[in-house]
């Protein structure tokens, strides 16, 4: 498996009925109830709400970190049952080993599973080159920026070809410029080769021009109250002569997301667009004001 092309086998995801209680004895509450999704290999899909709904219980699920109380979750049809290196993740704060060298920490993976040096190293420098951090290789984790440390977290992640990507809001923590410079950066990465991607965000606009769907979460315990296909093509743009995020289609829809997470009825139903051949898009239906 060549580091250019690390996701070789997309996976799909099915969550059937899943329920996650959370806590102990009197302090015992349900955090994500009833959810039924299925996700295809090489769809990017996030998940959106409000602090507290269990948007990240569901990705711990995913995981294998967290035992769900009730349904269960698959992989190809195979129960998530603990963790796995077939399930990459990266969160909001870097996970980076302060001791190693960005490349080192990149290459960790491949080291786990008995890769030579040699080999490890050829690989983790082509995909740090791919994230723009080739020049970076003998840096210390404290060295590098928070965009820096991201990227090479979303680097460390994919070396080993995971089947699926786990991202708890991995850009949160930065500068909205920044922020707006990963997000693009991600998109490009995935592109090349499609893997499956759960991505955790509670900012609209980082969903609408990540995702392909989006699925909507209401305040805890967390159900899915929508599941949005979004209808933007690709590529998605942003820059001083066409920003998506400017566009009314993009407002249209921004406005029925905050009605959801406000935990209303939208007064008017999601406007449903129709993608044009040269990345725009056109409404085909009525719009919020």
């Amino acid at each position: 498996m060549s580091a250019r092309d690390p996701f070789a086998r997309p996976g799909g995801v099915a969550l059937e009925a899943l329920s996650v209680a959370l806590g102990s004895g009197a302090r015992r509450f349900t955090a994500v109830r009833d959810v039924s999704v299925s996700i295809a290999p090489g769809e990017f899909v996030c998940i959106l709400g409000p602090s507290g709904c269990g948007k990240s219980t569901l990705l711990g699920v995913l995981a294998g970190h967290i035992v769900p109380a009730g349904g269960r979750a698959t992989l190809d049809g195979v129960r998530i049952d603990g963790p796995h290196p077939d399930r990459g993740i990266v969160f909001q704060q870097h996970t980076l080993f302060p001791w190693r060298r960005t490349l080192d920490n990149v290459a960790f993976g491949l080291k786990m599973r008995g890769v030579g040096r040699q080999e490890r190293h050829r690989r983790g420098r082509e995909l740090l080159e791919r994230v723009g951090l080739a020049d970076f290789a003998d840096r210390y984790p404290s060295q590098l920026s928070g965009g820096m440390q991201q990227r090479a977290e979303i680097a460390r992640a994919m070396i080993t070809g995971p089947r699926i990507l786990l991202m708890d809001e991995p850009f949160g923590a930065l500068d909205a410029q920044t922020r707006s410079m990963m997000q693009a950066l991600l998109l490009d990465v995935w592109s090349e080769s499609r893997p499956t991607v759960v991505f955790v965000t509670h900012d609209i606009d980082e969903a609408l021009f990540l995702a392909d769907r989006i699925l909507v979460m209401s305040p805890g315990p967390g159900t899915v109250i929508e599941d949005m296909r979004v209808p933007f093509a690709r590529p998605r743009e942003r820059g001083e002569t066409r920003d998506l995020v400017t566009e009314p289609e993009f407002i249209a829809i921004k406005r029925h997301l905050l009605a959801l997470l406000r935990h209303r009825q939208p007064a008017l139903p999601a406007p449903r667009l129709s993608p044009l051949g040269d990345g725009q898009s056109s409404l085909s239906s009525t719009s919020a004001p």
